[in-house]
C-alpha cells in the first residue's frame, strides 16, 4: 500500500502536469488566432516596386501607412526603387 507521501507527490505532479498542458494549448491557440483588420484610413494604397541591390529580390509594396514609404531592408541593406506601378 503507498504511502500518503507518496500519494501527494503523485498527485502534485498531476496538477504541475495539466496545468503545463493547459499553458501551452493557450499558447498555441494565442498563436492561430486570426489578427483583426486594421482601421480604416490607417493605411493606403500605393503601388511601389523596390529590388534588392545585392541579390536581387523584388518587392511590390501595395498598403502603407503613407504616400512615400521608406525603402524596405533586405540583405542588411536598404532596397532600391525601381518603378512605381502605374494601374
Amino acid at each position: 500500500m503507498p504511502s500518503i507521501g507518496t500519494v501527494l507527490w503523485v498527485a502534485i505532479g498531476v496538477l504541475i502536469g495539466i496545468g503545463v498542458w493547459k499553458l501551452g494549448i493557450g499558447m498555441l491557440r494565442s498563436l492561430s488566432r486570426v489578427q483583426p483588420p486594421p482601421e480604416p484610413g490607417e493605411l493606403r494604397k500605393v503601388n511601389v516596386r523596390y529590388r534588392c541591390a545585392v541579390c536581387g529580390v523584388e518587392l511590390r509594396l501595395t498598403m502603407a501607412p503613407d504616400d512615400d514609404p521608406p525603402p524596405p531592408k533586405h540583405c542588411l541593406e536598404d532596397m532600391v526603387l525601381v518603378a512605381p506601378v502605374m494601374d
